[in-house]
């Protein structure tokens, strides 16, 4: 099977792709289909701004296509100073990964240097006909106001994000550490993203 994923995030395809080429789905990009049209995501929620990129690529490209979006929030964190579904945009302007890490570390010093923060994701998949949802959580972490040297291109938070069960930040886990992270996370959500995407596309 042969499936778009709607992202331009590099670090996004490649967690993905890899996990979803080991069941056999062959994921194209949007750089692979030289696809350069931009989407206004104006949902209020993950699962509507993945919706949004799904549908809008897919009839594009007359594939079966998968959208994910993700929505950051804060514990005791005033609703005007939540990210939401604009992590990367902030008062209209969408920011460089060195300049979202500033911004959020000045965010969490406004609050004593540490943030308890989670992660929403969304996931849609639209096939052409319909589209079928999937929203998971992933496990509390801090966001300090102190930020490791280390980057992970896509994913600037990781440089200020610290888990809990390691007292680490995220760009500082070992392989073995993500692993059992990533167990952790799907003990908690009861099951696998990866795994509920390649059975929404095997019952389409």
């Amino acid at each position: 099977m042969e499936v778009l994923f709607a992202t331009t995030n590099p670090a996004k395809i490649k967690s993905y792709k890899e996990k979803l080429e080991e069941h056999g789905i062959k994921v194209l990009t949007l750089k692979d289909l030289e696809i350069n049209t931009d989407v206004e995501e104006t949902g209020k929620t993950a699962i509507e701004n993945a919706k949004i990129k799904a549908e809008t690529y897919g009839k594009i490209a007359k594939k079966i296509t998968i959208g994910i979006d993700t929505n950051l929030f804060f514990e005791n964190v005033p609703e005007n100073k939540q990210p939401g579904t604009h992590v990367r945009r902030v008062n209209g302007k969408t920011l460089s990964d060195e300049e979202m890490i500033d911004y959020y570390k000045n965010l969490a010093s406004e609050y004593g240097g540490k943030l308890t923060a989670k992660w929403v994701n969304g996931v849609a998949i639209y096939n052409g006909k319909e589209t079928k949802t999937y929203s998971f959580n992933k496990s509390k972490f801090y966001l300090v106001d102190i930020d490791s040297k280390k980057r992970h291109p896509g994913y600037p938070l990781d440089s200020i994000s610290v888990i809990p069960e390691f007292n680490k930040y995220l760009t500082d886990l070992t392989e073995e550490e993500m692993d059992i992270r990533a167990n952790n996370q799907n003990e908690d959500n009861k099951e696998n993203a990866v795994d509920v995407i390649c059975e929404i596309l095997k019952n389409m």
